[in-house]
Parts: structure tokens; C-alpha cells; sequence
């Protein structure tokens, strides 16, 4: 008898059941996000946030930024650890959204994957979560799509998009910085999310390194190293702003430190970055060593251990340096800003590396 079933959505790959269940697997940490202004629950088709909040505001930004974490998900899906990449995905755009001042609010995922495994797509879910209490944004809501045929069953992407707030005559930038400023670097925690082609390229590939391999001056594995969770300044950085005077800051992605400190640099100014101030972690060393990697390409791939920049008032220094070591931030003047005169770019690093 010839076979007379018709073609169904999980014959060609697609588990309608799978994806509810991941869904009933990560309420519970979706509502650890929870802000007061956030209405409803999950599972609606759209996160409500109640905007008369910002009634309290004069003249009200929104600020709004989307982002992903890069190939840094191949290491996560090698390793079979699913729940520190949200953590990468929430500092990828909150920590952009502060970078002016704002608030975070809230924020949505995507999730892409091969095959719905509930309990992987649930431990994503549960680093966003993580990640979004940190920031002190709500996690509204977010998609999980499956796409079978097109990536693999263990394959699997995130995205996400934000949402903040900034008092308009509190918006930070280049209008506010001034000749004299001091640059004040904050520690990254690692490769954060940026680079990893480079990395992946240069350690696995060409360098044959094993994930499970221990190298000195990392303190444990490559993987552990490679996987480390971006740290989430969203929070210090509005505290320091309650603090003392901040002109501006930068968030330290791709490109590099010079870079993204150049995008709030305004016209006819110059920021100087002295190298001697601080010793880049082991992980960057190692990444320049095995691919015989040029300092400079080096310093335009990867954040060579700062991931946030202040720029504040020279009088400010102290009270700034302060505030961040009582938040736990490890953090240092690391230049200063002067005249643009003869630079054709905002930004430069000069100096050699404390050994």
C-alpha cells in the first residue's frame, strides 16, 4: 500500500511541543527580570512595558541598540555550556545603551536553532535572564525559531534588541568633553564577544589547541577562558553618573579600544591612551604569540583588557576612581584629552604594555 500520510511541519524538522516546552522551561527565569512597568507574562506577542513612567522625565530619550555575541557560540556549543552566553548577548547591548546615559529598560531575544532541544534553549534563556538582572532591564519577551536544514541540530545563534532611557540634559557625549579630561579604563573580563573568529582561527585552528587543555598564565582551561562571561558595566556606569560628573563613555566591541573611544572624541580634540598603564591578560598574549599576530591588528580586533571607558573631569579622578572600586570595578587613568592638532584620527594608544 502506498504511503498516504501527508507532509506535516514535524516531518520536515520543526517540534511545534519542543518549542513549548522550552517555553514553560524558561518562565521562571524570565520572571526574575520582572521591572514594575512590565505588564503581562510571557507567552503574549508582544512584552508591554507601561511608558508612563517616563512622566518623571522632562524631556525623555529612548535609547535603543541590537547586537549578538559572534561565533563566540561555536565555543559554547562545543563545550556544551549554554548558560553564561546570554550574559555576552545582555552586555553586547546594554552596555551600548548606557554608553549615553540611559537607563536600561527592557529587552527581546532571538534565538535561532537547528533543533529545539527545550532544556539548551532554556539555559540560554536562563544567562539572558542573569545577564538582564545585572543590567537592571526586564526581559519583555523574545522568539525561538527553528530552522532545520539550514543549520545544523546542534547549531544555534542570539540576538537581541534593547531599550533605555536618558533625561534629555543628561545625555552624555562629545559636546561635553573637554581638553584636559582624563581617560579612565575599566577592566575587561576577558576576550568578552569580540574577536572570536580571530581567536578561533589562531588557537584551534592553526594553533591546534585543545578547549580542554590547560596553558599557563590562564589558571584553567582554554575553554573556561574562551567562554568567560562579558562583563556588564550597565549598572556601575549609571552609578558612577549619580556619583560624580561624567562627560562621556565608551563601550569597548569590535574595533578595538582606540577605535570606539574615537566615536565620542568631537572635532578638534584627541585622546591619548598610554599603554604602560596596565598589562593586558594572559589570553590576549597568548592569541598574539600563536598566530605571530601584529600588536596593532591585535588592537583593533580585540579589547586588550578594557572594556568600558570614562572620560570625566581631571578634578573628578579621584572620586571616580573611588566610586568604581567600591562597585568592585578595577579601573585606572589610563590617558588624557588634548588638542587634536596634527592627528587625523580621535583616538590613539601610545606606549608599550606594563610587563
Amino acid at each position: 500500500m502506498p504511503d498516504t500520510t501527508g507532509a506535516s511541519y514535524a516531518a520536515a524538522g520543526v517540534d511545534i511541543e519542543a518549542g513549548d516546552r522550552a517555553v514553560e522551561l524558561m518562565k521562571e527565569w524570565v520572571k526574575k527580570t520582572r521591572r514594575p512597568e512590565v505588564l503581562g507574562g510571557l507567552g503574549g506577542f508582544a512584552g508591554l512595558f507601561d511608558a508612563s513612567a517616563l512622566k518623571n522625565y522632562e524631556r525623555p530619550l529612548l535609547a535603543s541598540a541590537t547586537d549578538g555575541v559572534g561565533t563566540k557560540v561555536d565555543i559554547a556549543r562545543q563545550l556544551g555550556v549554554y548558560d553564561t552566553i546570554g550574559h555576552d548577548l545582555v552586555a553586547m547591548v546594554m552596555d551600548d545603551i548606557v554608553v549615553c546615559g540611559a537607563e536600561p529598560l527592557f529587552m527581546t531575544d532571538y534565538i535561532c536553532v537547528g533543533k529545539v532541544h527545550p532544556e539548551r534553549v532554556a539555559a540560554i534563556v536562563k544567562g539572558i535572564a542573569e545577564g538582564c538582572v545585572l543590567a537592571g532591564c526586564a526581559l519583555v519577551g523574545g522568539e525561538t525559531a527553528e530552522h532545520p536544514g539550514l543549520l545544523g541540530a546542534d547549531d544555534f545563534d542570539v540576538a537581541g534588541a534593547g531599550t533605555g532611557v536618558v533625561e534629555a540634559d543628561r545625555l552624555l557625549g562629545p559636546d561635553r568633553i573637554r581638553t584636559g579630561d582624563a581617560v579612565i579604563a575599566m577592566a575587561s573580563s576577558g576576550l568578552h564577544s569580540n574577536g572570536y573568529s580571530l581567536v578561533r582561527h589562531v588557537l584551534l585552528n592553526e594553533g591546534g589547541l585543545a578547549l580542554d587543555a590547560h596553558l599557563d598564565g590562564l589558571g584553567r582551561t582554554l575553554g573556561e577562558e574562551l567562554l568567560e562571561p562579558t562583563k556588564i558595566y550597565s549598572l556601575d556606569c549609571l552609578a558612577l553618573m549619580r556619583t560624580a560628573e561624567v562627560h562621556a563613555f565608551s563601550h569597548v566591541t569590535g574595533g578595538g579600544l582606540a577605535a570606539n573611544l574615537a566615536r565620542v572624541i568631537p572635532d578638534g580634540l584627541h585622546a591619548v591612551v598610554d599603554r604602560s598603564t596596565w598589562t593586558p591578560g594572559a589570553i590576549f598574549d597568548l592569541v598574539g604569540r600563536t598566530g605571530k599576530v601584529e600588536r596593532l591588528e591585535l588592537e583593533k580586533t580585540l579589547n586588550m583588557g578594557v572594556g568600558m571607558i570614562a572620560i570625566v573631569p581631571e578634578e573628578s579622578t579621584d572620586v571616580v576612581l573611588t566610586a568604581l572600586a567600591d562597585r568592585g570595578v578595577d579601573a585606572w587613568v589610563a590617558g588624557e584629552i588634548t588638542d587634536r592638532g596634527e592627528h587625523t584620527t580621535g583616538a590613539e594608544l601610545v606606549g608599550d604594555y606594563a610587563a
